[in-house]
């Protein structure tokens, strides 16, 4: 991250120390929260305003959380800055507290105001004027509120965002992961080998002194004078038995040992409870490596795309697009699985494509006769296998049939074990960054790993665990004191795109200098420490080869909008590069359905 320079003097005059929650009357600051959340007023009735030249807004579309977002906190849209509202910004009268360091408007983001009273409040939501007298913002509506709402409202404002969230501390803050039961020992163990190394290498780095002053290590300067740094814990929830029973285990973790938010974690198969238990508890889920995320629209889970429903939509493209479309697609899953959930999404994709689509189900477990499932398959049709890997390596005592697509979030990616008689006609169903692009935006990540020792067992797996662990310490020392679960997701909403593309060209810029300038930041070991030379000579060759890549992670660019909640929008449709004798090429460009 690129370290800010803030004055001293500013810093200084914050308020330390953990915040503490205004108490309200309970029925007033619900109230509060439907008119702030919802846009619903006391009596049921839809909260009404007008905007500059007059246009009436009413409802949800009127609720202030649609600017100053969930937590209160405010955000920057473009060149607009919507500042924080929550109560210690509205209300403190002994100084004001710093809300972010956002690269996009620096120390503006926290501009001083006159502390706001009842009466100057109420003029400033009713009458748009602030509490230093002048008018605000044209953007800013002028609502329509009786003085029972508008003393709801800031019943609610005063207790927004007023106490840090379960989990944190002064000196620490405790987060989890979660893995589902029917992921192998060797996944489990890969995940965890590169959580608990990040977790270290952060901790590391991190001097907690007390609140009262102290040397600790800085991420930018704000944290210097603030002491906002905190170390980090990780526990493991593992879950066993059946999904039904999981909610149960997840509830009992938390209560033993709430936790700031879910940090990655793994499913192969179904995630659907760990992400309702979230959205229960309001937690975030915080880039997990999952097939099939839910698409609920829950605010408190973050994924890396849609998974299993991503590559159903690249297919359902592709094949519309084509001039000369399959007689048929067939489908071949396993019953009680996520394969049979991508099954349903696509032939709902291809209802009105005019494709006859047909299923052909395996048992749940069992060998599933899937030589049966193909029989009668045609050298016209398209056969797409919702199979994992060992499924698939199953297809090498048959004849390829038809043309055929494969899953590269179940099988494996280009390792996926397709018998070298069907790689000519396969493809795959691809929602990575190419190979070649890979390359490049994983260089920092290979190095990382070699210099720890860890197997690179799974690569899109450890290479999104290393992701999430360092986005969250980028998130993390943006908002300072300010750590609420909320504001975490509005941050990653702003900071993702900006923060990859700069993350991408800082690294090749480092790269291009590296044994010149010696240091490659604080994530990141210096040459010095590098045991061996030739991690260095690789970076350096990848970034000559393919140039600087858009991202750092296994998808070819990761960006999220307010509410959005998957960061990698498209992929590809693959081949296999029979030329080179392994790895994948495109057949197809960039999708994004």
């Amino acid at each position: 991250m690129q370290r800010l320079c803030v004055s001293a003097l500013t810093l200084f005059t914050l308020v330390l120390g953990a915040p503490t929650t205004w108490a309200g009357d309970g029925d007033e600051v619900e109230i509060g929260r439907r008119i702030y959340l919802e846009g619903r007023l006391s009596s049921g009735a839809a909260l009404e305003a007008e905007r500059a030249g007059g246009t009436a807004v009413s409802g949800a579309q009127a609720a202030c959380a649609n600017c100053h977002r969930r937590s209160g906190m405010g955000a920057v849209e473009g060149t607009l800055l919507v500042p924080p509202i929550s109560g210690h910004f509205l209300f403190d009268q002994e100084g004001q507290n710093l809300a972010t360091l956002d690269q996009r408007r620096r120390k503006s983001f926290n501009q001083s105001h006159t502390p706001y009273t009842s009466e100057s409040l109420a003029l400033a939501v009713k009458n748009g004027v602030g509490s230093d007298g002048r008018e605000l913002n044209v953007v800013m509506p002028r609502f329509h509120l009786s003085d029972r709402d508008m003393q709801a409202l800031e019943a609610y404002l005063r207790q927004l965002s007023s106490a840090w969230s379960p989990g944190v501390s002064a000196s620490s803050i405790r987060f989890a992961t979660v893995i589902t039961p029917e992921v192998t020992p060797e996944r489990r163990q890969a995940l965890l080998d590169v959580l608990r190394s990040a977790f270290v290498q952060k901790n590391a780095s991190t001097v907690v002194a007390s609140r009262a002053g102290g040397r600790r290590h800085m991420v930018t300067s704000a944290e210097l004078v603030l002491g906002t740094e905190r170390t980090w814990e990780l526990d493991v929830w593992q879950l066993t038995g059946t999904a039904d029973t999981w909610a149960a285990q997840l509830a009992e973790h938390y209560r033993a040992h709430p936790v700031f938010a879910l940090i990655s974690g793994i499913s192969d198969d179904t995630w659907a409870p760990v992400h309702h238990f979230c959205q229960q508890e309001k937690l975030p889920c915080w880039f997990p490596s999952v097939p099939l995320p839910e698409q609920d629209g829950s605010p408190y889970s973050i994924y890396f795309s849609r998974g299993l429903a991503l590559e159903a939509d690249l297919l359902a493209q592709h094949l519309g697009a084509q001039q000369k479309k399959p007689a048929r697609v067939i489908q071949v899953f396993r019953t009680a699985q996520v394969g049979q959930v991508a099954e349903q999404m696509l032939a709902h994709r291809l209802a009105a494509s005019g494709i006859q689509v047909e299923d052909r189900a395996l048992a749940e477990h069992g060998d599933g006769s899937l030589r049966k499932a193909l029989a009668g398959v045609g050298s016209k049709d398209s056969v797409v296998y919702w199979l994992k890997a060992p499924d698939v390596a199953t297809l090498s005592s048959m004849l390829p049939v038809g043309a055929s697509y494969f899953s590269a979030t179940l099988a494996g990616a280009e390792n996926a074990p397709v018998p070298p008689l069907w790689k000519r006609q396969a493809r795959l169903l691809y929602p990575y960054a190419l190979p070649q692009d890979r390359r490049t935006g994983l260089a920092y990540f290979h190095s990382w790993m070699r210099l720890r020792k860890l197997p690179l067992v799974d690569e899109v797996l450890q290479s999104e665990a290393y992701f999430a662990v360092n986005f969250l310490t980028d998130t993390l020392a943006e908002m300072l004191d300010n750590v609420y679960r909320d504001y975490l997701l509005e941050r990653a909403e702003s900071m993702l795109g900006q923060r990859e593309a700069g993350k991408a060209e800082q690294e090749a810029r480092e790269r291009a200098v590296l044994g010149r300038a010696g240091d490659l930041g604080s994530h990141y070991p210096s040459r010095r420490s590098m045991s061996d030379t030739r991690d260095l000579v690789a970076m350096e060759a990848s970034t000559n080869r393919t140039g600087t890549p858009r991202g750092t992670t296994s998808y070819p660019h990761l960006s999220l909008a307010q509410g959005q909640r998957f960061a990698s929008k498209g992929g590809y449709i693959v081949r296999f590069d029979l030329s080179a004798g392994k790895g994948v090429v495109a057949d197809s460009e960039w999708l994004a359905p």
